[in-house]
């Protein structure tokens, strides 16, 4: 997410990339993860930016993205807008692997850490030279750079879970909401972004990519997908400051 985060600083937006518990470690510190702790990072994130900001937009990768949906869920008055990036509700890419559709039956986290996902050879990357790095990142061992090489089934089993409770709360959602999603998505499929946009109650705004794989944020296409992000973060807090009304002050009257 740099890349966007950096952008969208050098446009004068307060930025805030929090780090999700049990991220950027080793694969054992994911592991012990549910997705409840991700969100307490993510909501501990938006609380700090409350004392800071009028106009707040959360927005996320991946699973990033259905985290972000579920903050505009539990905090409506805080969460003015949203943006998803290839958002992942389901693994439905063309490069994923059969038993990902047999691991839907599991719903024990004993059984589910029986079966590691290793991250696949596109690394969700069309471009070959940005995977390239992205594979010798993986493969030196430093995890806050590109991840783990595979992902502990008890993290795809608190994936759904996330999901599971997101989906039940779509109908609340009511914040204008930006989908970018690529066409070729290796992991999540765009039948994720086309079931958000019949099922949020939101304004939705889409913008369909055709020259990148799932991690958009740093593909082929960044330069369009930090483009199109910052004509809606614009457009979104032009609309607020409209709307904002500066508090009365009453004073008490001086004594000549």
């Amino acid at each position: 997410m740099r890349a966007l985060a950096d952008a969208l600083y050098a446009r004068g937006y307060t930025v805030s990339v929090p780090q999700l518990a049990g991220h950027c470690g080793t694969f054992d510190d994911l592991r012990k993860t549910c997705w409840r702790d991700w969100a307490r990072s993510a909501e501990n994130a938006l609380l700090d930016l409350e004392k800071r900001c009028a106009t707040i937009i959360v927005g996320g990768l991946s699973a990033g993205a259905i985290l972000s949906l579920y903050l505009a869920s539990q905090h409506p008055l805080l969460v003015n807008a949203i943006a998803l990036y290839a958002p992942t509700l389901w693994l439905s890419g063309w490069a994923i692997p059969w038993y990902a559709r047999i691991f839907r039956l599991v719903h024990m986290r004993s059984f589910a850490n029986l079966i590691p996902f290793p991250d696949l050879p596109t690394h969700g990357i069309k471009d070959p030279e940005i995977r390239d790095k992205v594979q010798s990142a993986i493969l030196s061992g430093d995890s806050a750079i590109a991840g783990t090489a595979s992902t502990p089934g008890s993290s795809v089993l608190e994936h759904r879970r996330l999901v599971n409770s997101v989906l039940r709360r779509l109908n609340v959602i009511t914040q204008p909401t930006l989908i970018i999603h690529s066409r070729e998505d290796d992991y999540a499929g765009p039948d994720n972004a086309a079931y958000l946009i019949r099922h949020l109650r939101s304004e939705v705004e889409t913008l369909t990519l055709n020259d990148s794989y799932h991690i958009i944020t740093s593909d082929r296409q960044l330069p369009r997908v930090i483009e199109k992000s910052l004509e809606f973060f614009a457009r979104i807090s032009c609309e607020n400051a409209e709307a904002y009304q500066p508090p009365c002050i009453t004073r008490a009257p001086t004594a000549d």
